[in-house]
């Protein structure tokens, strides 16, 4: 006969494995398909089907892990380093059916997501600082992720660093993750067969799917191959707003005999686009913080669309030389390829929302290489444990970009919006729009050494070392002008200590700094093209862990400081000086709790208090103030259960918290705190001893209207009620 057994892949996800058994000790062959089966097998392919769908529950849960990629001194256990990272895994993006990078990290109390400026880019602001695309990395690597939208179907896992990291992973490209840094982790093939097909819905009318299989191959499993392909397309739950996208990835592992010599290759393909999409909201003179519109209308304009286009991968080596050493290396490399008309509303009156819109069109090519290689080895001294990290890494980004503006602005009102069929025509071109010229050069490189002494049976462990950073950047300017041109470099230390009281806790404290390049001086001051060192912020912070594998929560508290560079007037001359001057010092706590309460019952959330603390700005006039769009507190709190008079189906509920912001230095303009409710279910069975889970989902339930960021000094109203249904099946 046949029996089905169900196997934990590497993603935690079920899956089902049906094997023929050899003949019965009769002889006789196993009744073949169609032949009536006796009471006693139809009992045991009934076990065999409730294993399945009991196991397909288990598997197909929520999952936060603690731990992650630290960059310098690769994948660690959450408990044993003094950095607070933790990951969200493929189980959780399935069932919640996120569809960018931004929705998963709603899940994390400490992150909150803003749109870049003028277009529909996803930023992330971590500790009160932003983490702009460009500065997402995979696998440790920077330069190498879609800048702009990210398809989280490609990812095994989004980790989040809190805090300053210019030692663990090098000065970010976009000059940002002072606060924090994300990093991507491509899915590969687990030594369980994978087939599994998905398809979905979200409202208002948009449908999608996806396709995810990985297999092993040969006599020892050595050849690995994961291909994920997804995509979706139609009119999101913004009136009017369409969105498409289309994702295919490729990760390609093989391994020795002995698996002391790995190799992987990850390449992907991404294309998103939004038509008619609903941007952020500016204000020019206005006293107070207009109302928040219909939760789904939609005031951007029917000409604004976005196009993205992005080839990229890496290649990485891994070999362990002994027990005790290893070294690696990798490439990545990627091409993007961005236009889109983008159109902003300005608000100049808060009480009738008289507004304008404005028009700007920006075609931008990237081209980027990254690279990393390294040394790890341990050893003891004198009843004291090593483990010695060397390397370095290098990043080359090329970006060749155009704009051209529409000067007449086209008159338009928040709450009741007219739409024109087009922009304005484009008055003011900078560089080629046709064909964008080479605007922007940046080559990065670092070296870093770290020695982490462990004693007491690694009981104490204390991490000491430094990079060393080189910025070199050159400004073409669109062809206008000489080029500018900024080279520096800076050494960055760290210092951390872990105590573990226990096996399940630790205690734990860091100093580690933030790097990032300061813009040359421009505008009307008398030191135009001037260049500085990198700014270089400094940050300190104790805290405290629990982890029992299952269930795992993490207190922190942390302050940085981080210098502003802005013009000075000399005098009463009339002219200005660009310097370094100011200060933003961002003070907090962070509490994060994730994993099983009891059987049955999870938890991810928590939250974080921040005092974001505007320091020597100039002539005083906003010392002391909260800096723009960092809000007061964040709340999240996301729960599970599953149904104990229903095997097989889970509730689920979140609620996301955001306390009130400011759009203004002087602080009065004041966004209003913000909630949100979200509810969902998702039901594993049995069909043909193939596992089927099917998911439902409420975003923002109360279809409730806020603006949900005022990060950058404008705002970003938050989604209206979106439904989402979905339904997977592993074959």
């Amino acid at each position: 006969m046949l029996s089905t057994s169900v196997l934990c892949h590497g993603q935690g996800h079920a899956q089902t494995q049906v094997q023929a058994h050899p003949q019965s000790k009769s002889g006789k062959d196993a009744p073949a398909s169609g032949t009536r089966m006796s009471g006693s097998e139809k009992a045991q392919a009934l076990t065999n089907d409730e294993q399945i769908e009991v196991k397909a529950q288990r598997q197909n849960r929520m999952e936060v892990k603690s731990g992650g990629n630290l960059g310098a001194l690769g994948n660690k256990k959450g408990l044993d380093v003094p950095f607070n990272v933790r990951s969200y895994t493929s189980a959780l993006i399935l069932n919640q059916q996120s569809q960018t990078l931004g929705e998963v990290l709603m899940n994390d109390p400490t992150v909150r997501t803003t749109y870049g400026y003028g277009n529909f880019s996803e930023q992330f602001v971590i500790r009160g600082f932003p983490v702009y695309g460009d500065d997402v990395s995979i696998d440790g690597l920077y330069g190498i992720t879609p800048r702009q939208l990210v398809s989280p179907q490609l990812y095994d896992q989004v980790q989040v660093l809190n805090g300053a990291s210019a030692f663990l992973n090098g000065a970010a490209p976009g000059g940002t993750a002072q606060g924090g840094n994300v990093n991507l982790e491509f899915k590969h093939a687990g030594d369980t067969p994978l087939t599994r097909v998905t398809g979905d819905y979200t409202s208002s009318s948009m449908g999608g799917g996806a396709i995810d299989v990985g297999r092993r191959f040969g006599r020892d499993k050595q050849f690995g191959v994961r291909i994920n392909v997804a995509g979706r397309s139609g009119v999101s739950a913004i009136d009017r707003e369409k969105r498409h996208q289309v994702a295919v990835g490729g990760g390609f592992d093989w391994h020795d005999s002995s698996k002391r010599t790995r190799v992987t290759i990850d390449m992907a393909y991404e294309n998103q686009g939004v038509n008619g999409g609903r941007g952020g909201v500016f204000l020019s003179g206005v006293t107070s913080v207009p109302k928040v519109p219909g939760a789904g209308a939609n005031y951007g304009q029917p000409w604004t669309y976005t196009e993205l286009n992005y080839i990229y991968g890496k290649l990485k080596i891994e070999h362990d030389f002994t027990d005790y050493l290893t070294s690696y290396a990798q490439f990545g490399g990627l091409g993007g390829n961005e236009k889109g008309d983008y159109g902003s509303v300005t608000v100049t009156n808060s009480q009738t929302g008289a507004a304008y819109n404005g028009a700007m069109y920006v075609p931008y090519v990237q081209t980027n290489k990254s690279t990393q290689a390294g040394l790890r080895a341990h050893f003891h001294t004198v009843g004291l444990k090593h483990e010695i990290n060397a390397g370095g890494s290098g990043l080359w980004e090329d970006a060749a970009t155009a704009y051209a503006f529409a000067l007449t602005n086209q008159s338009t009102n928040l709450y009741h919006p007219t739409y024109y069929r087009s922009a304005q025509p484009e008055t003011w071109i900078g560089g080629n729009i046709d064909n964008p010229k080479l605007n922007s050069r940046t080559r990065l490189w670092s070296l870093f050494f770290s020695d982490t002494v462990s004693a007491f049976h690694d009981r104490v462990a204390l991490t000491a070392g430094f990079r060393y950073q080189s910025i070199k950047a050159v400004g073409y300017n669109y062809g206008v002008g000489d080029p500018t041109s900024y080279d520096k470099g800076a050494f960055t230390p760290v210092v951390g200590l872990v105590v573990h009281p226990t096996r399940q806790t630790s205690i734990y404290f860091n100093r580690i700094e933030g790097l990032s390049q300061v813009p040359a001086a421009s505008g009307n001051v008398v030191n135009l093209g001037q260049v500085f060192p990198p700014y270089q912020s400094v940050q300190y912070e104790v805290g405290a862990k629990y982890d029992i594998g299952r269930f795992s929560t993490t207190v922190s508290l942390f302050q940085i400081d981080k210098p502003n560079a802005y013009a000075v007037p000399l005098g009463n001359t009339g002219q200005f000086l660009y310097a370094v001057n100011g200060q933003q010092r961002n003070r907090g706590i962070e509490f994060t709790v994730n994993g099983e309460i009891i059987k049955g019952l999870r938890f991810n959330g928590g939250t974080s208090i921040i005092d974001a603390d505007q320091r020597r700005t100039s002539g005083g006039l906003y010392n002391g103030n909260r800096a723009i769009g960092v809000p007061g507190y964040t709340i999240n709190g996301n729960l599970e259960y599953d149904l104990p008079f229903l095997r097989g189906a889970t509730v689920t509920g979140r609620v996301i918290h955001t306390g009130h912001q400011y759009v203004d230095n002087l602080n009065t303009l004041r966004v209003p705190n913000w909630t949100r409710f979200d509810l969902g279910a998702r039901y594993s069975f049995v069909v043909e001893h193939k596992a089927i889970t099917t998911r439902l989902g409420v975003d923002n339930i109360a279809n409730s209207r806020y603006w949900e960021s005022a990060f950058g000094g404008y705002l970003l109203q938050g989604l209206p009620r979106t439904f989402k249904f979905s339904i997977t099946a592993d074959f």
